[in-house]
């Protein structure tokens, strides 16, 4: 079963095709990866796929449902959340309060209710706290919870940004480059917990330039270049194959390969 399914996606900027007729499937547990050179469209697809760009052309099917153009806090109730290149952490306040901070959009009672401080208030909150700890545990932050996120390691608040996008409880998880900036030991932590989420069902779509990581974790890999997929398939597949090197890879495949 097909989870995510993005079909003949398209968009033009001033003239120029930023991204054209661009098809790919995810499904649960998968690990799709989208890699390709600089200017490819990575970040323009993702944005599309998650509501910041509305398509010219083509859809984005979620779980059976169109969702093409859909804000992204509606496609979060659906069931996909995402991360960016640029960390959004709220660096002053505490790891644990960034992480309830993700289950905002989970909450659906009554402002009345907030605003009286109601005991049903008081139980939301207690269970977000509950639920932001277990995902802290999950990434290996649980030690850091009262600790102000601005004070953790960048490869620390990647994994923090990626427990809070968890607390959606996705379905489909896209990950924007969540190895950038990271050293060797970071990127394993990352790669470790990628393959950890994509075990518990989640469809999981990656940008990502570690080319090592790519070909470690990916189960399929779409390859773009000025805005067209060039190909896919598996990793061994797409190593080998010669428009992917000519456009991109070139021996970094090889080497990644061993």
């Amino acid at each position: 079963m097909t989870l995510l399914s993005i079909e003949g996606l398209g968009i033009t900027f001033g003239g120029l095709k930023a991204v054209s007729d661009v098809s790919f499937g995810v499904k649960p547990g998968e690990i799709v990866s989208v890699i390709g050179p600089n200017g490819a469209g990575k970040t323009t697809l993702f944005n599309m796929i998650s509501g910041v760009y509305l398509p010219g052309a083509g859809k984005v099917v979620l779980n059976g449902e169109d969702v093409t153009g859909m804000r992204p806090d509606l496609l979060a109730r659906r069931g996909m959340s995402r991360t960016f290149q640029n960390l959004q952490i709220f660096q002053s306040m505490t790891v644990l309060e960034n992480a309830i901070a993700g289950y905002h959009l989970r909450e659906s009672g009554p402002i009345l209710a907030d605003l009286l401080n109601l005991p049903s208030t008081r139980r939301r909150a207690w269970e977000a706290e509950q639920g932001a700890r277990a995902l802290l545990a999950r990434v290996g932050l649980e030690r850091a919870a009262e600790r102000e996120a601005g004070s953790l390691s960048y490869g620390a608040l990647k994994r923090l940004e990626i427990a809070r996008a968890l607390a959606l409880d996705p379905k489909v998880l896209l990950l924007d480059e969540p190895a950038a900036g990271c050293n060797a030991v970071e990127t394993e932590e990352i790669d470790h917990l990628i393959a950890d989420v994509a075990k518990s069902g989640v469809a999981i779509l990656l940008v990502e330039h570690d080319m090592k990581m790519v070909m470690r974790i990916s189960n399929h890999i779409v390859v773009l270049d000025h805005g067209e997929k060039i190909a896919e398939g598996d990793p061994a597949t797409v190593s080998r194959n010669p428009a992917v090197i000519a456009a991109y890879l070139g021996t970094e495949a090889e080497h990644a390969h061993g």
